[in-house]
């Protein structure tokens, strides 16, 4: 049986609320649950949180979503938010409202976030599955990739309006977002994970390009590594199709670290 805890809010000691939702199941004792951690400016009602919350459902799995500071219905400024500041909303989220061993699932941020998440608490997470991940993205597919004018622009105001192609609004970045990001690089070494990871990426994707998804792939240390390429997806990775890969990817690590 499973119950269904609705939008919960985890307060932070600064006083900022995580929003969240769990789907508990009853007999689900000992086995691994699932979190979910999505990308930058997404929420916890995406359709890949949705989708999995629905499959988590019927194979009776624990599942955790929320929402950064910042993002969706939790509070807080978002331009105020670090990657470091999001990684701390993710393990407050995992060490206070979930129990035993974990299998976290990253989306593009995410994937950064949750590798960060892994790396911190190795004795709970015991695989990964990542779709579009994108470590390193605020140097690598950001501060790398903008021209001389926008840099400019960051230095001097502080902040620059991104147009964006899956927002209505701009994308806010902050120089504090650039910045504190280099804390926390991971491609420039070995990633001391060596848990099963199963990567989904488009090739079509202009976010985060399937290049940047191998040198993950190359920086990881354990062996079992496989990266499903989809030569027509794209960012999103949203599909029906992409929906089911990502379920296959939960259900095999799923069945190697439970056996």
């Amino acid at each position: 049986m499973t119950e269904t805890i609705g939008s919960g809010k985890l307060t932070r000691p600064d006083g900022e609320t995580l929003a969240y939702q769990i789907d508990k199941c009853e007999t689900a004792a000992g086995e691994s649950g699932l979190v979910w951690l999505g990308g930058f400016k997404s929420d916890m009602t995406g359709t890949k949180a949705e989708a999995l919350s629905q499959w988590a459902r019927g194979a009776q799995r624990n599942f955790l979503r929320f929402d950064y500071f910042g993002h969706g219905q939790s509070s807080g400024d978002f331009t105020k938010g670090t990657i470091g500041r999001w990684l701390d909303d993710a393990l407050a989220a995992i060490d206070e409202l979930t129990d035993g061993p974990l299998v976290l699932v990253g989306s593009s941020m995410g994937g950064w976030i949750t590798l960060l998440a892994a790396l911190a608490r190795p004795e709970r997470v015991k695989a990964l599955v990542l779709i579009a991940p994108a470590p390193d993205f605020t140097q690598e597919l950001m501060w790398a990739g903008f021209s001389d004018e926008i840099r400019a622009t960051l230095k001097r105001d502080g902040i620059y309006r991104e147009p964006s192609d899956y927002d209505d609004k701009p994308y806010e970045i902050t120089m504090n977002l650039i910045e504190e990001g280099r804390k926390h690089l991971l491609l420039g070494a070995p990633i001391a994970l060596n848990c099963p990871v199963r990567i989904l990426q488009g090739m079509k994707d202009e976010s985060v390009p399937w290049q940047h998804a191998m040198r993950l792939v190359d920086a990881l240390v354990s062996d079992d590594v496989t990266i499903n390429l989809a030569k027509a997806g794209d960012h999103r990775l949203s599909t029906a199709a992409d929906i089911a890969r990502l379920v296959a990817s939960v259900e095999d690590v799923l069945e190697m670290v439970e056996g």
